[in-house]
């Protein structure tokens, strides 16, 4: 997995009105947690824009006062209003220790549905994956071809290579439904076209589950 590197200072003091200072001159307060005691430094907001506008995933290279810390970002918050970053978390990385973290989804290939004029639902733009740091994978990448309208393809038939998903296996990535249109005009289906066919080891038809 690709990584970015992040200048940072050490921050002495921790209180609002020290938080508020770094705020004001354009900086962001960060901790890093795991390791031992939290590691509180602060760093230039540009400094986090090939982190977190994004699609992609990274690990954190963080420079402080010598110091270099192998990170993953856990929790951003941004102001309600300006949408600015205003504060993030970090945990530190341990070769033999998993981490979660969230991997982009990309789909390739294309719907026999779609191409039956059928519409393609994607519910996970991003999957949370557990693995250790040599094991975390850059994208999931999922097939749709053989996806008939009607079909949904689930998190337990995706193939993995050292990490898991941090989801039920019933959680459905993506979905081929029949369109507003296609409705509308009786447009004829297959038989086969009318269920959900199952691929070996696929989870049941059930309702589209919400990530945990």
């Amino acid at each position: 997995m690709k990584s970015i590197t992040i200048q940072g200072t050490k921050r002495e003091s921790v209180g609002k009105k020290s938080t508020k200072a770094l705020r004001d001159a354009e900086l962001v307060p960060c901790v890093v947690y795991g390791g031992g005691e939290p590691l509180n430094f602060s760093a230039e907001e540009r400094a986090f824009k090939g982190l977190v506008y994004t699609p992609e995933a990274h690990t954190v290279s963080i420079e402080v006062d010598g110091q270099v810390i192998p990170a993953v970002l856990q929790d951003i918050q941004f102001h309600p209003i300006t949408d600015k970053i205003i504060h993030i978390d970090f945990y530190r990385l341990s070769d033999d220790k998993p981490v979660v973290m969230e991997v982009p989804v990309r789909i390739t290939g294309r719907s026999k549905g779609v191409v039956a004029g059928g519409v393609l639902r994607q519910t996970f733009r991003k999957l949370k994956v557990k693995a250790i740091p040599a094991n975390l994978p850059d994208e999931i990448v999922v097939d749709i071809t053989s996806l008939k309208i009607g079909n949904k393809l689930y998190v337990g038939t995706i193939k993995t290579d050292g990490y898991s998903f941090v989801h039920p296996d019933n959680a459905v990535v993506v979905a081929v439904k029949m369109s507003r249109n296609a409705a509308k005009g009786g447009a004829a289906q297959d038989d086969d076209e009318d269920e959900e066919v199952a691929t070996e080891g696929e989870a049941p038809a059930t309702e589209e589950a919400a990530a945990e």
